[in-house]
């Protein structure tokens, strides 16, 4: 398993990190390999000790452990639905920007400033159509209007590619997840080597980042991700009160509440 420059145990053996996590060399090799559906818990752990892996790391060894015991299903994943108690809070956050993402980074729902916020150059009905979600990876990779909304890009696209990363082996049987990081890899060199680091994220808390936004000018957003009961996030956008930042997304509030395509009527998209 390679950390690329993530890796906390620099040049470590195979057979000595066996040694550490109280296994025989061979079992390790063999659960490399995914050829050992039986590993328990405690030699997880005490892999995970020997590599220092972080929570997400550690959870996602667990995902990827458990993910070999499962059997391959038979039949496409359901389309992702928002709940009556997400609908609820979206709506409840007014103007505050919002947007709800699915296991493979679907927009799933988004309320006005949301979506003027993070791709007002798509269809404000775009999450009303499963076949034609607007998808925040795709976008952040292939999208020129996206990729130039962050200063930093790199950062942000790290972060997308880890928390799929992390998606991935809690759900390896999910096949149009798979689809997804393929066609990525195929049509984004910059995907295929992010991905290719290992890194893994677990889609929660809050990140800052500097948004160049078209229409109201450069902002520091705090995006929070905050999770739901049924594996969606919930990604809120603030500012700092009183910040210049702040005024931006206020002129932005106002835009969206005079612009032509207002529905004071349909608070979120879904």
């Amino acid at each position: 398993m390679s950390y690329g420059d993530q890796r906390r145990v620099s040049g470590l053996r195979r057979e000595e990190l066996a040694l550490l996590a109280g296994v025989s060399a061979s079992y390790y090799a063999r659960l490399e390999q995914g050829q050992s559906a039986n590993a328990s818990a405690e030699v997880l752990d005490a892999i995970a000790g020997a590599l220092r892996l972080d929570d997400a790391e550690r959870a996602h060894l667990h995902g990827l452990a458990a993910g070999t015991r499962r059997r391959p299903g038979g039949r496409r994943p359901a389309p992702e639905r928002v709940t009556a108690a997400v609908r609820q809070l979206v709506a409840a956050l007014g103007d505050v920007p919002a947007v709800v993402l699915g296991r493979r980074s679907d927009v799933l729902a988004w309320n006005a400033t949301g979506h003027a916020l993070f791709a007002g150059h798509v269809t404000m009905d775009g999450p009303d159509h499963p076949a034609r979600r607007p998808n925040m990876a795709r976008l952040m990779f292939l999208d020129a209007h996206t990729r130039a909304l962050y200063a930093d890009w790199p950062a942000k696209a790290r972060a997308v590619v880890a928390t799929l990363r992390m998606v991935s082996g809690q759900h390896p049987d999910d096949s149009p997840l798979a689809a997804l990081v393929g066609e990525l890899l195929v049509k984004s060199p910059e995907f295929a080597a992010m991905w290719a680091d290992h890194r893994v994220k677990a889609g929660s808390g809050a990140e800052v980042y500097e948004m160049r936004h078209p229409l109201v000018g450069t902002m520091q957003v705090t995006q929070q991700s905050l999770r739901s009961e049924v594996d969606q996030r919930i990604v809120v956008a603030t500012t700092e009160a009183g910040s210049p930042s702040h005024a931006a997304m206020t002129l932005l509030v106002h835009s969206v509440a005079t612009g032509p395509a207002a529905r004071q009527d349909r608070p979120i998209r879904r």
